[in-house]
């Protein structure tokens, strides 16, 4: 457990800062009013182009426990990495400049971390969408995984878990290490923390909130430009440099977790693309689903997902673009929301070799179901 010193600070928390001028402020207050003591806030900008360097300056000027320093743009890797290197407390933390904290963020999970004894400490996230507040079901599956000293061999899916910013680190754990952002990608969180949760001699879990993170759905964010080759091929990077790591770490439950209940959640929003994407854009992604779902590895199809996702994987490692172009065109004539299992009967579920799925009821005969199934899709044509 680290050493505690009276008066001095016992939390970095770590702001990197680009464009943002809008959110900034509501940020920085939101860090601010934690009644947490021994807080220091590291903001570092990125290259600002649009007054955000110069508010972040404004706002860290006349508090003691704030840093602000700048560089030229660089990526939000670098700027994490950088900021890095000037921790000089115990425990470490991030926050995002476009997202804030509920009142008391830090303090139940400062607390537990300090009674266990354990690397780091992981809270649970809500997304905040206007006046809306939400969690995704990832989110809500890994906030049941709670306990102290928890392994990855014993709690696998918290690899899904992979955001850096609802976590408190212990700092000598992070740079003993050696975990690092790797630069240039979108995804950067994913590679730093699956290799900081296979590192770990373990770690906590509690269910308090402990961020919310915004929804910005007009703004240039990695969740927003998945349409598009480089997004896709950042995407496909972080997917081979976390399943590398994954697979050095040797134990087969884990990588099976990943293989099959990780790596393909968003899959389906790159297949969307097909039917304005760019030839290279397909031949991307038909690769990517023959790199991590063929060969000597686990098929797409036996992926913990709904089977329509499934089924768009399969499609696309078959490089049957038309085919799944039509099937994004057939799946809105299923009235039901969500999808039902049951009603996942497609143009082509008749064909020798295409893969059915166990959880899907499909009637006999199964030829003459298809046709119908066929000739409604024309007519919508």
């Amino acid at each position: 457990m680290p050493e505690l010193v009276e008066g001095q600070p016992v939390l970095s928390v770590i702001v990197p800062v680009f464009n943002v001028v809008d959110y900034l402020v509501e940020c920085l207050d939101s860090i601010v009013a934690q009644p947490f003591e021994g807080v220091h806030v590291i903001i570092v900008d990125d290259g600002s182009t649009d007054g955000s360097a110069e508010l972040a300056r404004e706002y860290a000027e006349g508090r003691a426990n704030f840093e602000f320093f700048e560089q030229p743009n660089s990526g939000v890797s670098i700027a994490r990495n950088t900021a890095l290197e000037r921790v000089r407390t115990p425990y470490l933390t991030f926050v995002d400049p476009d997202d804030v904290l509920p009142p008391d963020a830090w303090s139940t999970m400062f607390s537990t971390l300090r009674a266990s004894g354990s690397d780091f400490v992981v809270g649970a996230v809500e997304r905040l969408e206007g006046d809306r507040r939400y969690q995704t079901p990832s989110m809500i599956r890994t906030q049941r995984l709670t306990g102290r000293r928890q392994t990855i061999e014993s709690v696998p899916l918290m690899l899904t878990d992979v955001f850096v910013w609802n976590k408190i680190f212990v700092t000598d754990f992070w740079r003993e290490a050696g975990i690092i952002f790797p630069p240039r990608t979108r995804y950067q969180d994913q590679v730093a923390l699956t290799d900081a949760y296979l590192k770990a001699s373990a770690f906590d879990v509690i269910d308090e909130i402990v961020y919310e993170w915004r929804h910005r759905p007009s703004e240039n964010s990695a969740t927003q430009t998945r349409k598009t080759l480089a997004n896709l091929q950042e995407r496909i990077n972080t997917k081979r440099m976390t399943l590398e790591l994954v697979e050095a770490y040797g134990n087969a439950d884990v990588t099976r977790v990943l293989e099959t209940e990780i790596l393909p959640v968003d899959m389906w929003e790159y297949c969307e693309a097909a039917h304005d994407c760019s030839d290279e854009f397909w031949d991307l992604l038909v690769s990517a689903f023959r790199e991590f779902w063929g060969g000597d590895r686990i098929a797409f199809t036996e992926a913990m997902i709904p089977p329509h996702e499934r089924l768009m994987g399969w499609l696309a490692s078959q490089d049957r673009r038309a085919d799944l172009i039509a099937l994004f065109e057939w799946l809105p004539t299923l009235t039901e929301a969500p999808i039902r299992d049951d009603l996942l009967i497609h143009p082509w579920f008749d064909e020798p070799g295409m893969p059915l799925f166990p959880e899907v009821r499909y009637p006999e005969p199964r030829r003459s179901v298809a046709d119908r199934v066929r000739a409604r899709l024309r007519r919508r044509g």
